[in-house]
């Protein structure tokens, strides 16, 4: 059964996450809302979700957030694989009860994101450092998480960083799934974003080139681990 991945602008594809999935032999079902795609209305042949980032607010009138929102607490209830990043972190924790508030000041670049010790022995960061450089480009967060969440890692700016839900419920406020060419369109698109997070396009620059590897192989290893370790591996089983 495919993965149901929720796109929610053009620039902002699945990525890295998309290419260590289909490296595992997963199918993908990538609904671009932006290019018009619709929501699916049930879970027939849906074996995890993954929301992606975005330029939208949870609190925005959009005509898909209501229906997003709905499989994102269904999805949770059923006990699915369910990853959401930057904007799909945000609305994870919104549709759980969490809640999502602007920030004093935006977070942009590659920022320090440090595990919490429950974090440590989490699956999911198997193999990531403790602390490690993570690409961050939002101005909003989610300040506090739903009921029964763990926190799994935080930064000097945003204290959710990552979060788990139950089982099989993950938030990441970092792109995890930002590739150099996502990178490259962040700096290029959302440069007011870099300036009131208080960095020069030349610092991120100069920051870029000793951090973008470390972020890449830290990156590379969550989706792995999830691509390993979260989503079942009967979906994609042989049948003789």
């Amino acid at each position: 059964m495919p993965i149901l991945i929720i796109q929610h602008d053009a620039d902002k594809p699945a990525a890295r996450i998309a290419a260590a999935l289909r490296d595992h032999a997963f199918k993908l079902d990538v609904r671009n809302l932006a290019a018009g795609d619709s929501l699916p209305t049930d879970f027939d042949d849906i074996d995890a979700v993954i929301s992606l980032p975005g330029d939208a607010d949870v609190s925005e009138n959009h005509a898909w957030i209501p229906r997003e929102l709905d499989i994102l607490r269904e999805a949770h209830d059923r006990q699915l694989p369910l990853v959401g990043v930057c904007l799909g972190h945000q609305l994870i924790a919104h549709a759980l009860g969490g809640v999502v508030e602007a920030m004093t000041q935006p977070e942009a670049g590659f920022v320090t994101v440090t595990q919490t010790p429950a974090c440590h022995t989490d699956t999911i960061f198997a193999g990531v450092p403790w602390r490690s450089p993570q690409f961050s480009w939002h101005g909003h967060h989610v300040a506090t998480l739903p009921d029964g969440a763990t926190p799994l890692a935080s930064s000097e700016r945003c204290p959710n960083q990552a979060f788990k839900v139950g089982l099989r419920t993950y938030g990441f406020q970092f792109h995890l799934e930002a590739d150099a060419t996502i990178v490259d369109s962040f700096v290029a698109n959302h440069q007011s974003t870099l300036h009131r997070a208080g960095i020069t396009t030349e610092e991120f620059a100069a920051s870029r080139a000793g951090l973008e590897p470390v972020f890449a192989r830290a990156a590379d290893r969550i989706v792995v681990n999830i691509a390993n370790f979260l989503i079942p591996r009967v979906a994609n089983a042989i049948t003789v």
